[in-house]
């Protein structure tokens, strides 16, 4: 699950279905550097975040609190700080790019998004003060060439896919709640493989949904956790919820409860809650960069430690998944990336070729999910072979947000 995690600008829908993100902000226990306009260098403003453990308390800081409007830089580094290990960019209805699973002393990593004038907020969980304000002045101009056509058409074919997911997202859920209501435990654990690939292909663009009424670090409220929470992020006052309860209830129980069914309803009433919200979804290039290098993130963190999948150990399933979404996102953006960098494109498509080919091996069309389950014999064989091939095509992903935000 990622809490964070892509690349989200939107609107939502006013209606009675329509949520919004709480507006947040992340202040630091030290103080941004009040008035400071970020410089701009390569097309984009630049702005460094970093983490840190002060005098025993864990402070978020920004190198500066203003930016001009257009392509903007987040650099995120964490020197020292064990309480905070993400940093989310947020707007006054959801996440616009984010960072996550930032380990002290690891290497600065960066998003791209871009701004125009307004109030923005960078959340940081876990430090001494979480929220602060970061001001965009002037207003983005608009450019039109060959590349932001074939960008533009891109975004727009990767909304229709986008909905396209959840509409099918919506369709496995209710087939899963069916065989849950009858009862039928193989039955619902077919249909529980079968129904996970969905959310994790978008899950990126997703995960940043706050019910109306709820705070944004309130559980509760937020959609990806009600949705896609798992035991290692268990919120005890919230309790569990979503795909992975119902799991838990299929393959460590065997059993079908009352409780299970009621999971199951809950969770299918959630996903189709998403529905409004994709189709109200507004996106910029760097969103489709962005969510696609989250995705990665995801197999990284969760996915090849088998802990995304405790209990069914269809790890491969989504892993699988994370890349195929990934790979779309991508693949809307390559005409146009094409144009700026067609070494790095070629160089994506041959990394996402390997990636693949190494998954392909193991596909079973008899196993849940078409993928052999993801045994602690094969996590130990193959999964820093994995682990490499997925890194090695992150770290490319990851440089496509800047170039294609100042096309």
């Amino acid at each position: 699950m990622n809490r964070s995690a892509l690349a989200r600008s939107s609107a939502l829908l006013a209606a009675a279905v329509a949520l919004a993100l709480t507006v947040s902000a992340c202040a630091t226990g030290g103080s941004s550097t009040s008035g400071s306009v970020a410089s701009v260098a390569h097309g984009a403003s630049q702005v460094s975040i970093t983490l840190a453990n002060k005098g025993g308390s864990d402070v978020c800081t920004l190198s500066s609190a203003t930016a001009k409007a257009g392509p903007v830089t987040f650099t995120v580094k964490n020197e020292s700080s064990t309480a905070i290990s993400e940093v989310e960019l947020l707007s006054a209805e959801r996440i616009l790019g984010e960072k996550e699973n930032l380990a002290p002393g690891l290497g600065a990593v960066s998003f791209t998004v871009t701004l125009t004038g307004g109030k923005y907020q960078v959340f940081c969980p876990g430090a001494e003060k979480q929220l602060t304000s970061f001001t965009v002045t002037g207003k983005t101009a608009t450019v039109a060439n060959s590349v932001t056509g074939a960008l533009a058409s891109g975004i727009k074919g990767y909304a229709a896919y986008v909905t396209q997911e959840v509409t099918n997202m919506i369709s496995a859920t209710n087939s899963l709640k069916t065989a849950v209501d009858a009862g039928d435990i193989a039955g619902a654990q077919k249909a529980y493989a079968l129904a996970r690939p969905y959310y994790e292909r978008v899950e990126s663009d997703v995960d940043g949904f706050i019910l109306p009424g709820f705070g944004a670090t309130d559980n509760a409220g937020n959609l990806d956790y009600l949705i896609d929470m798992r035991a290692s992020n268990l919120d005890p006052a919230v309790g569990w919820h979503g795909f992975h309860a119902v799991e838990r209830d299929l393959f460590e129980a065997k059993t079908i409860t009352t409780s299970t069914k009621q999971l199951t309803a809950e969770l299918a009433t959630n996903v189709q809650r998403l529905d409004a919200l994709t189709k109200s979804l507004t996106y910029k290039p760097e969103d489709l960069a962005n969510g696609a290098s989250d995705l990665l993130e995801e197999v990284q963190s969760n996915k090849i430690t088998g802990e995304e999948e405790a209990y069914s150990h269809v790890d491969l399933v989504d892993f699988a998944a994370n890349v195929e979404g990934a790979q779309q996102a991508f693949a809307y953006l390559e005409p146009g990336l094409t144009k700026i960098d067609p070494s790095l494109t070629k160089e994506i498509v041959t990394q996402f070729g390997a990636v693949n080919t190494l998954l392909d091996k193991y596909k079973d069309p008899t196993a849940l999910g078409g993928y052999v389950s993801y045994t602690s014999a094969i996590r130990a064989s193959d999964g820093p072979g994995l682990s490499a091939s997925v890194e090695a095509l992150h770290e490319s992903l990851a440089t496509i947000a800047a170039k294609v935000a100042t096309a």
